[in-house]
């Protein structure tokens, strides 16, 4: 089977594996990657991936600004020429950016050296726009390589907790039912932006947001979340 025949099988067994994971999982699987946190606060993280989108994106942040909500964006970063202005406007609005690598592609098919090749072009690509300390892997699959190479270049890898395969699945209300049903202190989101799924990605959190509010949630970037203490 090629590469190409891979990529996508491996990308369905990561997010059944996220999508369906009992909480003592993302605990287990690995201590230094993130897949939630341990707090009794009433907040959760949002992660949106594959943007910027010159149309989906700033529809997203239009949502999130609504909402008080805040997010860390993972960015592929081939994607940035032209929508420069975006990423300022994450920044300015107090989201985060994350590095998504520099194309769309499963990271764990790459070579060790193109792998940090990589890790670190889009990192030269996101540093002029401030400080990015989470990677998230193309897919979602990695092993203890990337890790190693994640860690060595000042980098903590970020999956989540809570993931409806909106990748795969079209269906907002499937989204919208799905994250509200896992949402629990301490969880981490995974939404994706550009296209379609980034339209699907601001009608979801048009029903998301105010129901988590509701709740008694805030909805914050990564590094806010890690940052709560109990």
């Amino acid at each position: 089977m090629g590469k190409r025949a891979i990529a996508p099988v491996l990308s369905l067994f990561i997010g059944l594996l996220l999508m369906f994971q009992p909480d003592w999982l993302s605990t287990t699987l690995s201590k230094r990657v993130t897949y939630s946190e341990d707090t009794r606060a009433p907040v959760v993280a949002l992660t949106v991936d594959d943007g910027p989108d010159a149309q989906t994106t700033p529809w997203i942040l239009d949502i999130l600004h609504q909402h008080d909500a805040r997010a860390t964006f993972f960015l592929i970063t081939e994607r940035i020429p032209g929508n420069e202005a975006i990423l300022d406007r994450i920044v300015t609005e107090g989201h985060e950016l994350g590095n998504h690598m520099t194309r769309d592609q499963p990271s764990i098919l790459l070579g060790s050296d193109r792998f940090e090749r990589e890790l670190l072009a889009a990192d030269s690509a996101l540093s002029g726009y401030g400080e990015v300390r989470w990677l998230r892997p193309g897919s979602g699959w990695f092993n203890a390589r990337m890790l190693n190479v994640t860690e060595s270049r000042g980098y903590r890898l970020a999956l989540a907790s809570i993931y409806p395969l909106d990748a795969t699945i079209p269906s907002t209300w499937f989204a919208s039912e799905f994250i509200l049903w896992r949402a629990k202190p301490g969880a981490v989101i995974l939404l994706h932006d550009v296209g379609t799924r980034g339209e699907r990605t601001a009608e979801t959190l048009l029903h998301v947001l105010p129901e988590l509010t509701n709740r008694g949630y805030r909805v914050v970037t990564l590094s806010e979340l890690v940052a709560l203490e109990g």
